[in-house]
């Protein structure tokens, strides 16, 4: 008969006894997701009453009906959904359908560093055609609502997406989301095959850009995903250009300087589609030289990429100071020479 001394299993002992401890002392998190059609009446008919109420407001122009109640830490700072609220509020007059209602939970008793939800049913590989996942990083345990809106309008299609918090048995203003269905007069598809279409071409930073464009169209909130944006996301990856500010700055040589990008996005002016490069200055407080170096750099930038003239009707540089403040310079693309 073989033995097996005490001594041996001692130390695994010891290790088990003092895993099963740790794990004990742990406070247990869940993160759960409940779709529409799984949450009881009553919560679900508050829920969206709530969100409709806030869309009322939003038309109204009532931020200060918002403000009062939202969440205290959204109401201290409520500059951002102001702004957002007056750029948008034309556009969310007309018919109303709630598209979506997600209940989310977050159990224990400490903030979550990184809370997932995962609403619906999910594939081997990830989002079905139904589903959808939300990450909100340091969530405080509680219960949260997403209910996304669509309106048709005379502005055509729009979009408002509301983050709802219980507190004291009522919801509140916790996120607030506004954004037309098209830009410069197209949908998220349109601006998708236009970027599978540079692609073929080679023009990948005009692919890029593009795919930002449709993302952005489509995404309710910037920390949702579905089967659609993690397709486009797949589709965006196989083109992101090394010498952008995709993840952060870039330093690169543009003709005879070397810059650093900050950042590069796509954005509408007179309802065209430009492109925004933000770069970093030493020193914006001469606006006559500095809108020379604005100037510069953006014929460098056509320079070094051709392909811009195909994607974009104008270019806006901005220099940024080491304050944060920046000084824009707009040219259509024609004028770049």
């Amino acid at each position: 008969m073989n033995c097996i001394s005490f001594s041996f299993l001692q130390p695994r002992l010891r290790w088990l006894m003092a895993w099963l401890l740790l794990l004990a002392a742990v406070p247990v998190v869940a993160e759960t997701c409940k779709e529409a059609e799984e949450i009881d009446p009553a919560t679900r008919s508050a829920i969206e009453s709530t969100a409709k109420s806030f869309l009322g407001m939003s038309i109204g122009g009532d931020v200060a009906g918002l403000r009062a109640t939202s969440i205290p830490s959204l109401a201290a700072s409520f500059g951002g959904i102001e702004q957002a609220v007056f750029d948008n509020k034309d556009g969310l007059t007309g018919p109303a359908v709630v598209r979506k209602t997600y209940l989310l939970e977050v159990s224990g008793t400490a903030p979550v560093e990184r809370a997932e939800f995962f609403c619906g049913v999910f594939g081997a590989n990830g989002n079905t055609p139904n589903s959808a996942g939300f990450v909100l990083p340091n969530l405080a345990p509680g219960r949260y609502a997403a209910v996304i809106i669509d309106i048709h309008g005379p502005k055509g299609p729009y979009m408002l997406s509301e983050i709802l918090q219980q507190l004291g048995g009522a919801w509140k203003l916790a996120g607030y989301y506004a954004k037309p269905g098209q830009v410069a007069g197209h949908d998220a598809d349109w601006y998708a095959q236009k970027a599978r279409e540079f692609k073929q071409k080679g023009q990948v930073h005009n692919a890029w850009f593009y795919f930002l464009e449709a993302r952005d169209l489509v995404a309710p909130v910037p920390f949702m995903s579905t089967l659609k944006l993690d397709k486009l996301y797949d589709e965006a990856e196989q083109v992101k250009p090394g010498d952008m500010p995709t993840e952060g700055p870039v330093t690169t040589t543009m003709g005879a300087r070397t810059v650093k990008l900050l950042a590069a996005f796509p954005i509408v002016v007179d309802d065209q589609v430009a492109l925004v490069v933000r770069y970093q200055s030493s020193d914006i407080s001469n606006t006559a030289q500095t809108f020379l170096d604005n100037t510069t750099l953006m014929k460098a930038l056509v320079v070094r990429y051709p392909e811009l003239r195909d994607g974009f009707s104008a270019i806006v540089v901005r220099a940024v100071a080491p304050d944060g403040q920046d000084y824009g310079t707009l040219l259509a693309m024609k004028d770049i020479k």
